[in-house]
């Protein structure tokens, strides 16, 4: 259904019997009272009515929404969660409104909205071997002066030698 809204724009309506599956685009405002599933990208206005569910990632200038969204959301201008309205979902947007009994589950990045960056390359890091730490050399045991060392560290000296026999 398509309606002629104020400054003679127009607004096509999913209605409550309807159901979408799909990718939807456009550039005119888009009422769903119906059921949405897959993506939608508008140039303009979406409306969510209580009656409506929405299972998209959605590309739109505002929405507005009374019923249920399950999927991400990028606006260029804002998003409105009406206090009967439902989202789970992530919301980029500049400006975000969340009613006093609305229902969220998500992230919402907010600020202005940038073109996408060019992705520079970056050089990748060599890879060096690691380095291993040479322990440090053993401690000798600490010395009192005047003391005898310890038995295991005295020296032993050789065992006298045995006269040998005469004669043999």
């Amino acid at each position: 259904m398509v309606n002629q809204g104020f400054g003679g724009s127009t607004n096509t309506t999913v209605g409550s019997t309807i159901i979408v599956r799909g990718n939807l685009a456009g550039n005119e405002d888009l009422t769903v009272q119906g059921r949405v599933e897959g993506t939608l990208s508008l140039t303009k206005d979406l409306f969510i009515e209580p009656s409506g569910v929405v299972k998209a990632d959605i590309n739109v200038q505002n929405v507005f929404i009374s019923g249920i969204l399950m999927g991400n959301i990028v606006a260029t201008e804002k998003v409105e969660i009406a206090a009967d309205g439902r989202m789970v979902g992530d919301i980029n947007s500049p400006r975000v409104l969340i009613h006093d009994g609305a229902s969220f589950r998500g992230r919402v990045e907010m600020g202005e909205m940038e073109a996408p960056r060019p992705s520079v390359e970056r050089p990748t890091p060599r890879a060096t071997p690691p380095v291993r730490p040479t322990p440090p050399p053993p401690r000798p045991p600490p010395r009192v002066e005047g003391r005898p060392l310890p038995r295991s560290e005295e020296v032993k000296s050789a065992p006298p030698a045995r006269p040998r026999a005469k004669g043999k």
